[in-house]
């Protein structure tokens, strides 16, 4: 039998769907919980680069994403597991709390309701009650009472447009049997500036401490901080898995607002294991250093597309790197392999040409949802034949691809997509966000 582990005591801030406040009040707690004195352990539940940025800044620790269609249980344990020596534990949910893949991938279907199950952590659901009264009281009943629901703390309030509103709601909340754990008044002067992928990054922000701060008073003033805390429960989970390993042991890692979506867990697990981690700009026209592996992830190469065709001693340390040594791309880092990257306004930009791809953001199209992909060569850190979980997020087209397949891609209900990535000699790349490998059978 796998020997249990005792989590600090857990929440998950869960919502009908996306753009209901979830963020905002993950992020104000965060940081009042912190001002309180108490250690706080943020997740985030599904693929996603840009929360887990600004959990840490509200936090000031590093926050993981927690994901049940391509992580096993034991990484899941894992994960969970660096809550240790925290006295509190905080997951933000992904768009709604039950949504998730119709086919289930290795625990789950990727819904945060089923990580909340997992852990113990009551949900606490943030209804935006624009625009209706008592009937948010009905929605809060059929996320409490769906059949597959985790426990259930209470409610949040967002968008609340008046003391009458808040009262109307509240009577309703109290005839059902649902807490609410705090009402907040529309103040539109707090949202999040977004673009194309979601929130602007973390790092890009103007003025991130000061919007955290702001969030913090709100929830103070209008949450029951106290209550809040009262509903998170302690659970135990079974014994932690590793953390993937790393691709190399030096690794040249492209760090900057045009390569900036690396997921914490990966990062850890690679210098956990002893491996060196070198970041450099490529908007700072800095040549990768000497590693053994020149890493691009995904980020927005789009925006800064103009500032990269030029970025002389970039391209040539990269190509230098490339005549001996492995290269790899994610997503936006496999469009800077490429031959040229059309912008949104159609101007072309010549990119790298380590690899023959061309995309374009003339035309957008969103490509979104989880991957598998089955390496038909290999990669820094994976023999070909493995297979490996993530996601795909762009809204790029692919206008060239003439490179050898890098892998058999299908998306999580087994379908073949075009988006293959590529190959050529010691340089490889794909659209395919890594999230872990999938477990042996």
């Amino acid at each position: 039998m796998l020997e249990a582990h005792s989590l600090p005591p857990g929440l998950m801030i869960g919502a009908p769907g996306s753009g209901s406040g979830k963020t905002t009040v993950t992020l104000g707690l965060l940081r009042a919980f912190r001002d309180e004195g108490l250690g706080v352990q943020p997740f985030k539940n599904g693929p996603d680069y840009i929360d887990p940025a600004f959990h840490r800044v509200a936090a000031g620790r590093p926050s993981f994403n927690l994901d049940g269609w391509a992580m096993s249980p034991a990484l899941l344990a894992g994960l969970a597991a660096e809550a240790a020596g925290a006295d509190l534990a905080l997951a933000e949910g992904s768009m709604g709390l039950y949504d998730g893949t119709s086919a289930p991938g290795v625990t789950g279907r990727g819904a945060a309701a089923e990580i909340a199950a997992r852990f113990g952590w009551p949900v606490v659901l943030v209804l935006d009650a624009a625009g209706q009264a008592q009937s948010a009281a009905a929605t809060a009943l059929g996320f409490a009472r769906h059949p597959d629901a985790p426990p259930f703390a209470g409610v949040i309030l967002n968008n609340i447009a008046s003391a009458r509103h808040e009262v109307m709601i509240r009577r309703e909340m109290e005839r059902l049997g649902l807490p609410v754990l705090g009402a907040l008044p529309r103040r539109r002067d707090l949202a999040l500036p977004e673009r194309h992928l979601g929130l602007v990054q973390a790092g890009e922000h103007p003025d991130l401490e000061g919007a955290i701060l702001r969030f913090a008073a709100l929830l103070r003033d209008h949450a029951d901080l106290a209550a809040i805390r009262a509903a998170a429960r302690s659970t135990t989970t079974t014994a932690p898995g590793p953390l993937p390993g790393p691709p190399a042991q030096r690794i040249a890692l492209a760090s900057d607002a045009a390569f900036s979506f690396t997921y914490p867990h990966l990062l850890e697990g690679w210098r956990r294991a002893g491996a060196e981690i070198l970041p450099f700009s490529p908007l700072a026209d800095e040549a990768p250093p000497e590693a053994d592996l020149v890493w691009l992830p995904g980020g927005y190469p789009e925006l800064h597309a103009g500032r990269l065709a030029t970025a002389a001693r970039f391209r040539a340390g990269l190509r230098r790197h490339a005549e001996t040594g492995p290269v790899h791309g994610e997503c936006g880092g496999y469009m800077v392999l490429g031959e040229a990257l059309v912008d949104a306004a159609g101007v072309r930009h010549s990119m790298t040409g380590l690899l023959g791809l061309v995309t374009s953001f003339e035309r957008r199209r969103l490509h979104l949802g989880y991957r598998c992909a089955e390496l038909l060569a290999p990669v820094p850190g994976h023999a070909a034949g493995a297979r490996l979980r993530g996601h795909e997020f762009h809204y790029s087209s692919i206008l060239a691809q003439p490179d050898e397949p890098l892998a058999r891609v299908t998306n999580a209900e087994g379908e073949t997509v075009p988006e293959t990535g590529s190959r050529r000699g010691t340089v490889t790349g794909s659209f395919f966000h890594l999230i872990a490998p999938e477990p042996a059978a």
